[in-house]
């Protein structure tokens, strides 16, 4: 079988899950299900298909997060293209397919999105096989899903004549239509739901995007023409880039090619676009709920109960959606959690933090997470990973004090470096140099309490940094 690239799209920031999913840290990189992010389950699945190092398309903000959950899955040659902006998929993916001619010529690219639920993987292997096949005779390949119900919410694609027993000729795309014309669609058997998957070789693709974008083939072109390496990542010409237009590969490509094909697939998919997806595919118990962490139910029917940080309970409700941070709770009826993500938008009109961020923070050195804040202060728990440093910096406006309560740090503070152990502590003023590292094989945790008169994260002048950051 010709091997395959995976090229995972990263992009969106999956607001109807708020309060879980923020900009910060989307859906694609948390656990929603399991122990793994829904980007490494992606991948995960493909196991047992012959594949070449992965394509990452995400955004700047997080590329270390990917480069992380990477290395926790063991993939080291991962190529990470940072996007300087979002511009829908048909742009995202013409990035990677120029990135994939300069490495692995004779691979086809499979595109998946990074935050959809595949319950039958072995059928998704199957699927690829087939497509495979099919993609090898230049055509640009789609995955359909067969409809178990008329939907609203997606996009269809109509069948044309059969090629093989799973494979057809691309008839036409479909908006997402009313109900009683999905109803049709399911009644008649020609019809699939859009998944967002495709398999094609970069070459055809760019073939394909030249004839029917020429400008966004060019802008895409000389961005990846001109890019930059920076460490594990590929950052594109933003100039170069912001010249592509934006639009979807269903748009501005499929719908256009005469080569076009669609593989037919069953295999329990889900684009968790809402807390209700993760009702529908979640274990229930005998009244119908489906819970996460520390949850007590007593009375409750047909709901979803997510706790992240304390004990949730609820008595004598039912069809309700409850999901509790650290810093925040949100409480729907089941049947109307698309409008969640009117919540998110008056948060970020109000300029909220908790549209944006969580408490906990990951960088690549780590992560911190804000304890407790009040007028002139805040205190935080950092942990460094075994081997990880935090830039070389000053504060312009706060003072620190940091006391490690496990592991060992070592730290420079101004002119002096210095080794604590757990219960020592040291003191940073405003304006002083500083460096924290943990030199060992353990992770390290400390407190720290800033104090001054303005203690936003930006409040940062960088000297040093081994990941190459100037800001964030």
């Amino acid at each position: 079988m010709r091997p395959i690239t995976p090229v995972l799209l990263c992009g969106g920031v999956g607001s109807r899950l708020w309060p879980v999913s923020r900009k910060g840290r989307p859906k694609q990189y948390l656990n929603l299900m399991g122990d793994q992010s829904m980007l490494q389950q992606t991948l995960a699945r493909l196991e047992g298909l012959q594949q070449t190092q992965p394509i990452v398309v995400c955004n700047d903000e997080h590329r270390f997060l990917v480069a992380e959950q990477l290395r926790q899955l063991g993939v080291k040659r991962a190529t990470i293209i940072l996007e300087p902006e979002g511009k829908n998929t048909a742009p995202a993916i013409a990035l990677a397919a120029h990135a994939a001619t300069l490495t692995e010529q004779e691979s086809l690219l499979l595109v998946l999105p990074a935050d959809h639920f595949i319950g039958q993987p072995e059928d998704l292997k199957e699927a690829v096989r087939t497509a495979v096949e099919v993609a090898t005779n230049d055509k640009l390949v789609t995955f359909g899903l067969i409809p178990s119900r008329p939907e609203t919410g997606y996009g269809y694609i109509k069948r044309g004549d059969s090629i093989s027993e799973r494979a057809a000729v691309l008839e036409r795309f479909v908006e997402k239509p009313d109900f009683e014309t999905a109803k049709g669609y399911v009644a008649s058997g020609d019809y699939v739901w859009n998944s967002g998957m495709f398999m094609f070789s970069a070459s055809t693709y760019l073939k394909a995007l030249t004839s029917s974008q020429p400008e966004m083939a060019k802008a895409c072109s000389d961005a990846m023409g001109a890019a930059e390496r920076d460490l594990d990542f590929v950052r594109p010409n933003a100039d170069m880039f912001a010249k592509s237009p934006a639009d979807s590969i269903d748009y501005a490509v499929m719908e256009h090619t005469t080569e076009g094909a669609v593989i037919s697939l069953d295999c329990d998919w889900s684009d968790i676009g809402a807390w209700s997806a993760l009702w529908e595919t979640g274990l229930k118990d005998a009244s119908g709920n489906v819970t996460e962490g520390d949850v007590v139910l007593d009375n409750t029917v047909n709901s979803y109960v997510r706790s992240q940080s304390r004990l949730v309970t609820t008595s004598g409700v039912k069809d309700l959606v409850v999901v509790e941070t650290a810093d925040a709770v949100m409480v729907a009826d089941r049947h109307s959690v698309q409008d969640v993500k009117h919540i998110v938008t008056r948060l970020q009109s109000e300029n909220r933090a908790e549209a944006q961020t969580h408490h906990q923070v990951f960088r690549p050195w780590g992560s911190y997470e804000l304890l407790v804040s009040g007028d002139g202060f805040q205190v935080k728990r950092i942990v460094v990973k075994p081997g990880g440093r935090l830039s070389l910096q000053k504060h312009q406006h706060r003072a620190e004090h940091w006391v490690v309560v496990r592991g060992t740090a070592e730290v420079v503070n101004g002119d002096e470096t210095m080794i604590l152990t757990e219960d020592q502590s040291t003191y940073i003023p405003i304006g002083a140099k500083h460096r924290l590292s943990n030199p060992t094989q353990d992770p390290l945790e400390l407190i720290e309490v800033q104090s001054g008169s303005y203690l936003g994260e930006d409040d940062i002048v960088r000297f040093e940094d081994i990941y190459g950051r100037s800001r964030d």
